[in-house]
């Protein structure tokens, strides 16, 4: 093992045991290289390492900020399902269905997409644990005249597993909305949090590859343990003649 890569596991040791709480400054690099007898570039990879993994911020003029780790990161861009999440992240994750019934087509999704009002959809609701803990409420209306029916054990497992492999269904984008937004009752009771409280909400209206609606999604994220990222390159909007 490389000194750096001791000195990372050493620092992410000492933040998990509160050693170096949440919002505190770790010890600037001139101290933690002559704590760990090192060169100065030896902390600047250790610290580029918890940096890249969400255990620092290091902010310029004001040192290296302890960031909570127990923050999940979620994609921004993509079309992804939480089992798949959770398996790249080796998340011990587990799923309960609150609610699955039949019913018909919500105004919202009236108001929004082209459809007769006689449609009927499943109304899913599922709450997400990790660690014991619910973080995540998943709401989904989900077109029967495309997905007939959703069993629970399928709804406890994947339901995009279940479109794609056993339906046979081409899902091809989904256009997101993201938002904070105040508790409301699911929220408090699932999600254990207060009322004056806020969640991180993803509203998304999910198509077919030929563009047919086919699912709106709304997820209630607990703010306290999630991060949302993006890779986000910059492009050259001005091109030299």
């Amino acid at each position: 093992m490389n000194k750096f890569e001791y000195i990372y596991l050493d620092i992410e040791n000492k933040i998990k045991e509160n050693i170096y709480p949440v919002g505190s400054l770790l010890p600037g690099e001139t101290s933690l290289a002559t704590e760990y007898n090192v060169s100065r570039e030896t902390i600047r990879k250790a610290q580029r390492m918890l940096s890249d993994n969400g255990f620092i911020f290091k902010k310029q003029g004001h040192g290296s900020i302890v960031l909570d780790y127990r923050r999940f990161a979620l994609p921004i861009s993509g079309l992804v399902s939480y089992k798949e999440l959770s398996e790249e992240n080796n998340l011990a994750s587990t799923t309960q269905v609150i609610k699955n019934d039949i019913i018909p087509v919500p105004d919202f999704i009236l108001n929004d997409v082209k459809m007769s009002s006689k449609e009927k959809f499943i109304h899913l609701i599922r709450t997400r644990s990790i660690a014991g803990e619910v973080v995540i409420i998943d709401e989904d209306y989900i077109r029967q005249s495309i997905v007939s029916e959703i069993p629970n054990q399928v709804a406890e497992d994947s339901i995009y597993q279940y479109f794609e492999g056993d339906l046979g269904l081409e899902i091809g984008f989904a256009s997101k909305e993201f938002i904070g937004e105040p508790a409301d009752d699911l929220d408090i009771k699932y999600l254990k949090i207060k009322p004056e409280d806020y969640t991180i909400t993803v509203r998304s209206q999910v198509f077919l590859k030929d563009a047919t609606f086919f699912q709106y999604t709304i997820s209630r994220h607990r703010i306290d343990r999630f991060r949302f990222q993006e890779f986000a390159p910059r492009h050259n909007r001005f091109i030299n003649p």
